[in-house]
């Protein structure tokens, strides 16, 4: 580029941005519906993250690694910013460090004094190339699969009609067969459009198909209830504030406190729709970068082949909801895993980058920061001990991240997480004595070794593909190791491979490992790296069996295979058939109310009106709380704000404490049922009544005051 052209790009750089910045002030103070909400999460979610690779002459990245970049960056710098915005509040003197003017005013300052920097530092500052915004006619097409899942959604909500959703599934489907069947069609170049498309489309047919939080069996009341603390005193606390384990360890996780009160307060977005539409769309980044991880050794249509099964296995759509701070640190996952296995970035810009993400990912979520550790410790020390040191993970990446880590942990919220972490430790060397019982794998573990009896032909059909799945991710593992099947991995990916199978041995081997963040998790984790070992060993099988037609060979295998995975695991077939389901989208109008609220986490609108009202009509700090196990754990900590330290679960042999309260929802007023320890009738508990007052009704649930 030519000095008057590279000049004349920086100047509309600037202008663009001052524009940006004006156009985002005035959509704020004149609080404009929509276009607050969507220019706000593009200019915050983008723009800083596009300036810092602007900064660290990141030019190397193609498209979508700067997109990628970008976000992560982003993310990155407003957890980081929030968080010196909110340490320095007592020098600034700010009393409410994380309310909207300190946050507008110091976030758009770094942000034009960065792109001045960068203007002044870059060649080149273009936000976009002209053949970026191309848009073909099928792009357009491929939109209306979110708008089928948004709309399907709500046709759920409002009149308990699943038709949409069971199209856009079948949709989805067909997507897939035709991306992968046909270059003509779907040319690669779309590749990470339809991905984000899927993902986002089975992302938001489960978070929105209910107006109020689903925990989905996860930690998501409690991660709301730190939220909601935070947003209400627009401040971060760093000590422990709760003084109780669960809820100081999530506490001091940036990505459930800091970051989503940032959103609510630039975007002015509820509570409730920040976790249900912004976390899920930043989510929804994690397969595309996935994509972009396996594309330099597998090539694009398998590397977007073997990002399909990360998508189509439930707990992306169903338990990840319940954790939005896993969501965020997925996110930063991926990235340092772009950032360590690429070879294109100069060693410093790596370095920033990596030093930039691991803060995401330490302060997003220790467990999946634990996983990331295990593996880039070990593969750098098994890379040594073989004598191909890597260029690209190096003892000093590995001690940043470890003393980044601990320090975190250890120096907020009161040791909570290190504490957690200890305790996690006791727990798996106490159940050791337990290795030869295989129950103490857990449930399911043991489904997944085809000990557990299946309920119905349904469910034998599904479990049948995937143990397909997992067969040729094993045959793909096998070829590897014994080097039958040629690749093009790298020492790093191939090592990465390995961890990641031997870490699934050892939750399959040693007894309370898979509980320490439940199975499913793990294993959605370890897709990162076992995913693409299912493609590889299609690939493997097929030479063994035909010497012409390979690839069709290979798609048409992993179609056979993983078209019918899919349309199990979204809880298709179980609809269609009539057969008990998991999938809140499509049968939770037949679902049964304790299957609903005990397992699914679901909270009736009648449920949150009711923990609402207690929340601003009862002294909660020094009232005892009394009701059942579901409330407790879900609406009364998340809509109540009721911390589980004044709680007990209500019995039959309760016995009630002076200034206490009573709460029952829908399941104990209308089903008559109370969920506890066991299971009990509301009508045989009813001398714990005696001498109370109904205070509140709303006709479903109910709250009696003991005075």
């Amino acid at each position: 580029m030519n000095p008057m052209t590279n000049k004349r790009a920086r100047l509309n750089f600037l202008i663009i941005l001052v524009f940006l910045q004006l156009m985002v002030y005035l959509t704020v103070v004149f609080d404009i519906p929509i276009a607050r909400q969507v220019l706000g999460f593009i200019y915050f979610t983008f723009l800083p993250g596009f300036i810092i690779l602007k900064l660290l002459k990141l030019d190397e990245l193609d498209r979508v690694e700067t997109f990628l970049f970008s976000v992560g960056l982003s993310v990155a710098f407003l957890m980081l910013t929030g968080l010196l915005i909110n340490e320095s509040s007592v020098l600034l003197d700010i009393s409410r460090p994380l309310s909207l003017l300190p946050l507008m005013l110091i976030l758009n300052g770094f942000i034009l004094v960065g792109g001045i920097l960068a203007c002044l530092r870059s060649d080149s500052v273009k936000l976009w190339e002209a053949k970026t915004l191309e848009l073909h006619l099928l792009t357009l097409v491929l939109t209306g699969l979110p708008i089928l899942s948004i709309v399907g959604a709500m046709w759920v909500n409002a009149f308990a009609n699943n038709v949409i959703l069971l199209f856009m599934l079948l949709a989805i489907s067909a997507l897939f067969v035709i991306t992968v069947v046909s270059k003509k069609l779907i040319s690669p170049k779309l590749y990470p459009i339809v991905l984000f498309i899927i993902a986002i489309s089975l992302l938001y047919h489960s978070s929105l198909v209910s107006n109020y939080l689903v925990a989905f069996g996860s930690d998501v009341p409690v991660e709301y209830f730190v939220f909601k603390t935070t947003q209400n005193n627009a401040y971060w606390s760093l000590t422990n504030p709760f003084g109780d384990v669960e809820y100081d360890r999530i506490h001091s996780m940036l990505s459930v406190t800091i970051l989503p009160t940032i959103y609510s307060s630039l975007l002015n977005i509820d509570s409730t729709w920040v976790f249900k539409i912004v976390s899920p769309l930043i989510f929804s980044f994690v397969p595309l970068g996935l994509y972009q991880v396996w594309t330099g050794y597998m090539g694009k249509k398998y590397a977007f082949i073997s990002t399909f099964p990360f998508m189509a296995y439930a707990t992306f759509y169903n338990e990840m909801l319940g954790l939005n701070r896993q969501m965020i640190a997925e996110l930063f996952f991926v990235l340092l895993l772009l950032v360590v296995l690429n070879k294109k970035m100069r060693q410093l810009s790596k370095m920033a980058c990596f030093i930039i993400f691991s803060f995401g990912l330490v302060t997003s979520h220790y467990g999946v920061s634990e996983v990331f550790l295990f593996f880039i410790s070990l593969i750098f020390v098994s890379l040594v001990l073989v004598k191909r040191p890597s260029r690209n993970i190096t003892a000093n990446m590995v001690v940043f991240f470890f003393v980044t880590m601990f320090a975190w942990y250890i120096y907020t919220s009161g040791s909570a997480v290190f504490n957690c972490l200890l305790g996690f430790g006791d727990y798996v060397y106490s159940q050791l004595g337990e290795f030869f019982n295989p129950a103490a794998r857990g449930q399911t573990v043991l489904r997944g070794l085809g000990l557990e009896s299946p309920p119905t032909i349904w469910n034998a059909i599904s479990r049948t593909f995937a143990y397909a799945m997992q067969f040729l991710i094993v045959i793909g593992f096998f070829g590897l190791v014994t080097k039958r099947k040629k690749s093009r991995l790298d020492n790093e990916h191939f090592a990465f491979s390995c961890v990641a199978v031997a870490f699934l041995a050892a939750l399959i081997l040693v007894p309370g490992l898979a509980n320490t963040m439940n199975m499913t998790r793990f294993y959605h984790v370890l897709l990162f790296f076992l995913a693409p070992l299912c493609v590889i060993g299609a690939e493997f099988i097929v030479e063994l069996m035909f010497k012409r037609e390979k690839e069709f060979a290979v798609s048409a295998l992993l179609l056979i295979v993983l078209v019918p995975y899919f349309l199990f695991q979204t809880g298709f077939v179980y609809e269609i058939t009539g057969t008990q389901s998991w999938s809140l989208p499509l049968s939770k109008h037949r679902m049964d109310a304790v299957f609903l609220n005990f397992y699914i986490g679901y909270s009736d609108e009648c449920n949150v009106y009711g923990a609402l009202w207690m929340s601003k009509n009862v002294d909660i700090k020094t009232s005892r709380i009394y009701a059942d196990d579901r409330s407790l754990g879900n609406v009364l900590i998340s809509y109540g704000m009721i911390c589980r330290t004044n709680t007990e679960v209500l019995s039959n042999v309760t016995k009630l404490s002076e200034k206490s309260n009573i709460y029952l929802s829908r399941l104990n007023v209308v089903n008559n049922v109370v969920i506890g320890i066991d299971l009990w009738n509301t009508t045989s508990i009813l001398q714990v009544f005696n001498f109370t007052n109904l205070v509140y009704s709303n006709g479903e649930c109910v709250i009696y005051k003991n005075q």
